[in-house]
């Protein structure tokens, strides 16, 4: 009896002392601070006081030709800045002759330039992404066999539970395929498209798809594949979602500082992570993965490229300011539309100052810049006319951008654009590295992809495909694969 009361005491003792550690070591109630919400206006305002601003210049007006602050469209009036910062120019003064100058020196410094002043900071450390396959099925598309496979990217909140992040993507390869193919990565929408419009503005008018294949059947046709991620799985596409997303996960709910990352940044940080999955998927060859994006998600796929140099191309459709198109330039969409409360959210709080007190000028890189991190890799950039509604891009402004890129090229041995004028719409210019093309529509994509494609075949290439049966069965069990966050 007395061995058993010991042995009872003891028992009681331990399971006590285990209670009490773990009450040591089990997080408070409280240890995790709550999300902080604030509309765009007021986080805005927040971000204006930080800089000590007290008023920015209003942006451009594009609906209202009667307005005084109209956009321009006047050549005449669009290049009030003409002066470009050189690319090839160190902070020093000193002019890079070499590669290994441009690799080591030079693109780095630019590189902190856009991360302080423009697109913000990604942290150091950002959670790890681990990748679940919950749906395999198989299908048809103008007449080539697909696997689909639906994919959902897992985001570790273990630092900050009261935010959860699960990145939606869909991979689509041909099912005849003999090996791993390239494939396009698409930011865009997944199931029914809605089309993204500010609050009090109609959505703008469409064009019609063109007639023939879809650019999904189009690229099934070459023997690659596709995929398609929803950005805004990834971060909201509002200033009022700045404390939820990606963003506010690595900031624990609070507001941004500064230099914190903006959406364009935090999308760009899910197209690394999709590229991440690629590299683990034996049907995608991961080394010949190109991205693509129209509008603001085209904004998203050239920074995308120009910090991730492991895909191969870009598409670049109408992206405009924040994108391929200079912000030197006086024309259409403006730095001041990038730094009003319903556009802000997209660059590093620093972006601001840009829009008053300091002026476009004092911008210490231009989009020539931006496109020139993606040397020596491929990038194609497009977009519509005026006069079918896509002159808020400034077609002429990017592709002066391309122009002032092309000696970063030829230092590291290829090929910029072949003239610096500027070509008639429907005139391809895709003789070098960098390509160009103007279609005849608005604000779409559509009309350029078979352009794309065609400059896009030097690079990229398909495996044969089988002849023997493919047939598979639509769903398979459920699969998880991990991707660790390297950006």
């Amino acid at each position: 009896m007395r061995i058993a009361w010991i042995l009872t005491g003891c028992l009681v003792a331990g399971v006590a002392a285990r209670a009490q550690q773990a009450t040591a070591t089990s997080p408070p109630a409280d240890k995790y601070p709550p999300v902080v919400h604030l509309t765009a206006e007021q986080d805005h305002q927040r971000t204006m006081e930080l800089l000590g601003i007290k008023e920015l210049r209003p942006g451009r007006d594009g609906n209202h030709p009667d307005s005084p602050n109209y956009a321009n469209y006047d050549e005449a009036k669009a290049n009030p800045y003409p002066e470009l910062p050189d690319p090839l120019v160190l902070n020093n003064g000193k002019r890079v002759k070499s590669a290994k100058v441009w690799w080591k020196v030079r693109r780095p410094q630019i590189v902190e330039m856009f991360d302080r002043e423009i697109y913000g900071r990604v942290p150091a450390h950002t959670p790890a992404v681990h990748w679940e396959v919950t749906a395999t099925k198989h299908g048809e598309d103008g007449g080539v066999p697909t696997i689909t496979k639906t994919l959902v990217g897992h985001v570790d909140n273990s630092e900050y539970p009261l935010i959860d992040v699960n990145i939606q993507m869909e991979l689509t390869t041909p099912a005849n395929a003999s090996g791993p193919v390239p494939v396009i990565l698409e930011f865009g929408f997944i199931g029914p498209f809605h089309f993204p419009v500010r609050p009090g503005q109609p959505p703008p008018k469409l064009p019609p798809p063109p007639p023939g294949p879809t650019w999904q059947q189009q690229l099934l046709a070459k023997g690659w594949g596709y995929a398609i991620l929803a950005p805004y799985s990834v971060q909201a596409d509002s200033g009022a979602g700045l404390t939820e997303g990606i963003i506010g996960l690595c900031n624990h709910g609070q507001p941004r500082k500064l230099d914190d990352w903006g959406a364009l940044r935090a999308w760009a940080w899910g197209g690394s992570r999709a590229m991440d999955y690629f590299e683990t998927d034996r049907s995608v060859n991961a080394k010949q993965v190109g991205v693509t994006g129209h509008s603001r998600f085209g904004k998203a796929a050239l920074v995308t490229m120009a910090y991730d140099q492991r895909f191969a191309i870009g598409y670049i459709s109408s992206s405009g300011e924040g994108g391929a198109k200079l912000s030197r330039r006086n024309w259409g969409e403006t730095v001041e539309n990038l730094a009003s409360s319903g556009e802000y959210h997209w660059m590093a709080g620093n972006f601001l100052k840009y829009a008053g007190p300091l002026e476009w000028k004092d911008l210490p890189v231009d989009a020539h810049e931006l496109i020139a991190l993606c040397a020596p890799r491929p990038v194609f950039v497009s977009a519509g006319t005026l006069e079918k509604g896509d002159g808020w891009v400034d077609a002429r402004g990017m592709f002066m951008a391309e122009v002032a890129a092309g000696p970063v090229y030829r230092l590291l041995g290829a090929k910029g654009l072949s003239s610096t004028e500027f070509p008639p719409v429907l005139t391809p210019d895709t003789g070098g590295d960098l390509a160009w093309r103007q279609h005849g529509e608005g604000h779409t994509p559509l009309p350029n992809w078979p352009t794309f494609i065609e400059f896009a075949s030097r690079y990229l290439h398909a495996p044969a495909a089988k002849t023997a049966d493919v047939s598979m069965p639509i769903d398979r069990p459920r699969s998880t694969l991990a991707a660790a966050s390297v950006l």
